[in-house]
Parts: C-alpha cells; structure tokens; sequence
C-alpha cells in the first residue's frame, strides 16, 4: 500500500516539475528550471521505489496517465489553455484506461 503513496507523492512532483518548465520557458529564471528539474528527480526516485511492489507496466500507465490529465488540467487553470470536444474525450478515455490497468489481475501482484 505504501507503493501507491510513493506514487501518488512521484505523480504529483512530475506534475508540478512539468507546470514549472512551462513556467521556467517563459521567465527564463534559472531558479524555477532548477525547481523543475529537483521535482523530476524526486519524481523519479519515488516512482522507481514504487517498482519493488507494483509491476513496472501498471506504475508508469498510472504515472503518466493520471499525470496527462493533471497537466491538462493545471494547464486550463493556471494558463487558460482549453481543450475541445475531442480532447476531452481523450482525458475520459486515459482515465478509464488509468482505472482499467489498475484494476487488472496484474495489478494485484
């Protein structure tokens, strides 16, 4: 159960390491860009902890479909980009493809 901790702790880094590049792109402030680099590492590191427990395949479909849709999300929050019908539609669908893998019989081992 700590492992899905681990990588709830890996996604939400990854999601603000990459909010701060967009952010690090247009300020050019060092700073955030080393910011945005520490959030992947730890990212990373917590991911790769995950990996003792939960099968690579099920980890990073987690990691990185929760993690699309996050962004996207921040995206329309913090910098007013919008999505259109189709798009949409292809969080809905990463998200029922998030909750299927999560709830496959792999998943349990």
């Amino acid at each position: 159960m700590i492992s899905y901790l681990y990588l709830a702790v890996a996604i939400i880094f990854e999601v603000i390491a990459t909010t701060l590049m967009k952010q690090a792109e247009a300020t050019h402030k060092p700073a955030i860009l080393l910011l945005c680099v520490f959030g992947y590492l730890i990212s990373f590191a917590l991911l790769y902890l995950t990996l003792g427990t939960i099968p690579t395949g099920i980890a990073y479909a987690i990691w990185s479909g929760l993690g699309i849709v996050l962004i996207a999300a921040l995206a329309f929050f913090v910098h007013g980009q919008s999505l259109d019908i189709p798009g949409l539609i292809g969080l809905g669908l990463i998200i029922a493809g998030v909750v299927v893998v999560s709830l496959s019989k792999t998943a349990a081992h």
